[in-house]
């Protein structure tokens, strides 16, 4: 009896575990279901100079992504950091009192200076799309951190690209 009752207490032992280890396992969704969102699975590109993954990007309001990309060496908006800016803008217009600050950030390469010069130029560009799409000036501040806060310090394309943007920070 004793070494059945020691099988059994095997037995239902490592169902447990089985049970508890399925439990855990996540399936792969399906990408035609899946949204562009943050809430999605990470996916990690690099296009043109210009990352595009959702790894990094966090929320400034439910749905509203807090940060865009840049190529290297560039503050021209790209059309999904002005998709990204316009949704900031909907919503800054549908909450008036909140105040944001842009920060703007670079990749590590380069100079200190140019770098601080570089981030200003990007914080400033989303400042002035903000702008032309209606949200006052007066609500928005830039900051320029240049390479000094990375979001990933490797030393790749991949983490460059991921440091080469402006984030948007609400201030109240």
């Amino acid at each position: 009896m004793l070494l059945t009752f020691k099988s059994l207490n095997r037995f239902l032992v490592l169902s447990f575990a089985a049970i508890i280890l399925a439990a855990c396992t996540t399936t792969p969704q399906d990408t035609a279901s899946t949204s562009s969102s943050s809430s999605s699975a990470s996916k990690v590109e690099v296009v043109d100079g210009v990352y595009v993954g959702t790894d990094t990007v966090e929320m400034l309001a439910v749905d509203v992504p807090d940060r865009v990309f840049f190529a290297y060496d560039s503050y021209s908006l790209t059309n999904a950091a002005q998709t990204t800016l316009a949704k900031q803008a909907k919503w800054l217009k549908a909450n008036g009192s909140v105040t944001i600050a842009i920060e703007g950030h670079a990749d590590e390469r380069g100079t200190r200076e140019y770098n601080l010069a570089l981030g200003d130029r990007r914080a400033n560009a989303a400042k002035d799309y903000l702008m032309t799409q209606g949200i006052s000036a007066s609500r928005i501040t830039t900051i320029s951190f240049g390479k000094e806060r990375p979001v990933n310090s490797a030393s790749n394309n991949k983490a460059w690209a991921q440091n080469r943007r402006s984030v948007t920070v609400r201030t109240n």
